[in-house]
């Protein structure tokens, strides 16, 4: 484990083997980060959030509570969570937090938003700047805001093309349809 000096982690937050923690990055005690992840420059990570192994967390990136981040998934810089779907200031809605999960290979792209309470298939690609309000299916290339559904991705983030049985460029075969894709 490495830690920047200039980190703060707070007691009983746990953080599996080989994951680094960049400059300015506060971890909360109930956290739970597992192996080989890495969080960058200036990041916060709330008490009740679990973070699967492997998951690259860019610079200037909070995950607050009711957020669980899935093995292998990407979290490009700048890129946003929230919890509350309706947030006012004068308002306590810490019991209202909505669930996020993001799932296994997912990559959410630079500057995008994650509206809370939703679910990010395995494999998806979040383009830079889409805004998520809706279900991600998996494999699904996501853009705009709000974001839709303008293809899919292969476990390697390269786009598949055609419909049917598909063949990506590493030699994987999907069946695609215009609704789903799915490894074969």
């Amino acid at each position: 484990m490495n830690i920047h000096p200039t980190a703060i982690v707070d007691e009983g937050a746990h953080l599996g083997e080989g994951t680094r923690v960049w400059h300015w990055v506060h971890i909360c005690g109930g956290a739970q980060i597992g192996e080989g992840c890495s969080l960058g420059q200036n990041c916060f990570v709330g008490n009740d959030v679990v973070i699967g192994n492997n998951v690259k967390i860019q610079n200037n990136v909070s995950v607050y509570d009711a957020v669980r981040i899935e093995d292998d998934v990407f979290c490009g810089p700048s890129m946003v969570f929230t919890n509350v779907y309706n947030p006012r200031s004068s308002i306590n809605r810490k019991s209202e937090y909505r669930p996020t999960l993001v799932k296994r290979g997912a990559t959410l792209g630079a500057n995008c938003t994650i509206v809370c309470g939703v679910t990010i298939g395995e494999y998806a690609f979040v383009g830079a700047g889409a805004v998520i309000t809706t279900d991600v299916p998996p494999h699904a290339l996501m853009v705009g805001v709000p974001a839709r559904r303008i293809g899919w991705m292969d476990e390697t983030g390269e786009r598949l093309e055609g419909t049917g049985l598909v063949t990506s460029a590493g030699g994987v075969a999907y069946n695609v349809t215009e609704t789903e894709c799915r490894r074969a």
